[in-house]
């Protein structure tokens, strides 16, 4: 197999945390180089590792893909830059910004003859990948509702966080839920959204309760800044049972403390429940979370020309989605898709 020679362009929290240690971990891949402002960040980790400019990485031949972790508002131009020089790209979600962004993305890279992916690694979560093993026990379907909750009652001074492009938990986290609902039970008739800022101080939203339209499904994503006590993070209801799931996935959890990918018992979760028509309660063993498993799939895409695992036109989709949902939101109305 060739090895992909692959620059990492940002080093903050989903860099540093995410693309790091996966990208090191990925058969098929070789972290060649880290675009960072901070140096010393990267070599108290990496020592010896190369740490370049921007341009620098995209004159390079010898580079194949750049990987994208760097603000939102950043993703659309440096990802033109990289499909000009040549390279592959991958994207951090969201994709970009808006719809016409990822459209002028997504041609670029048609005529480029390039990759062009986006890092929707929650397609691997333990719980996600527990359900579609189990969902034809389930019968129809007739609620499913993903939530991402957490208890960070103070703003930080971060980008996320400021009244920016593309900031607040819609784009953020939203992005993340609005691809595991498309990826799992396809476009939906319409949308209604709640997105609100709620903690003191916000200067961007914290809060989103949002209902997709599936004919009698409803899909609700949720996520709150302000939830102690913390619901599933996946419940399904079905004719035939329901699927209830407490907890995140523990990969990033497992990263934050240092772990490597693909260890002894990476990814390993706490059981989730499947309830019968009879109340009947079956732990049911939940399989391992497995974010590597999209790096391995980029390095074959590009070597092997094998699907891409998170094809441009699925991120597109998401967009459209959370575009949707800001107008929902804004003039307090169901918007059809």
């Amino acid at each position: 197999m060739t090895v992909v020679r692959t620059a990492l362009v940002g080093y903050g929290y989903a860099g540093k945390t995410l693309h790091t240690p996966m990208i090191r971990a990925a058969e098929g891949l070789d972290l060649t180089a880290i675009v960072s402002s901070r140096p010393l960040d990267v070599h108290a980790d990496f020592p010896g590792m190369r740490v370049s400019t921007f341009e620098d990485a995209l004159g390079d031949p010898s580079i194949d893909l750049m990987v994208i972790a760097t603000p939102n508002d950043r993703h659309a131009p440096q990802a033109h830059a990289a499909l000009d020089a040549g390279k592959h790209v991958v994207i951090d979600k969201p994709f970009c910004l808006d719809v016409v962004e990822a459209e002028a993305l997504i041609r670029h890279a048609e005529g480029a003859r390039r990759l062009l992916s986006v890092f929707h690694c929650r397609r691997w979560d333990s719980n996600f990948l527990t359900f579609n093993r189990i969902r034809d026990r389930l019968g129809d379907i007739y609620q499913a509702v993903l939530r991402y909750d957490r208890w960070r009652p103070e703003v930080r001074d971060r980008w996320r966080e400021r009244d920016g492009p593309g900031s607040g938990i819609w784009f953020d986290l939203g992005s993340h839920l609005v691809d595991q609902a498309l990826t799992l039970f396809g476009w939906p008739e319409a949308i209604s959204a709640d997105i609100a800022n709620q903690r003191p101080g916000a200067r961007t939203d914290d809060f989103f309760h949002v209902t997709l339209f599936y004919g009698p499904l409803r899909v609700i994503l949720h996520s709150s800044m302000l939830t102690l006590a913390v619901g599933p993070a996946f419940e399904v209801q079905g004719s035939q049972g329901a699927f209830v799931k407490y907890g995140m996935d523990p990969q990033e959890d497992m990263l934050k403390a240092g772990r490597t990918p693909g260890d002894d018992g990476w990814g390993d979760d706490r059981d989730s429940h499947l309830i019968d028509i009879s109340g009947k309660i079956e732990l049911i063993t939940s399989t391992p979370g497995n974010y590597l498993a999209y790096y391995r799939a980029i390095a074959r895409a590009i070597d092997k020309a094998e699907p891409n695992p998170v094809p441009a036109s699925d991120a597109l989709q998401v967009m459209r989605v959370i575009e949707a949902g800001l107008r929902s939101a804004r003039e307090g109305c169901r918007v059809d898709l």
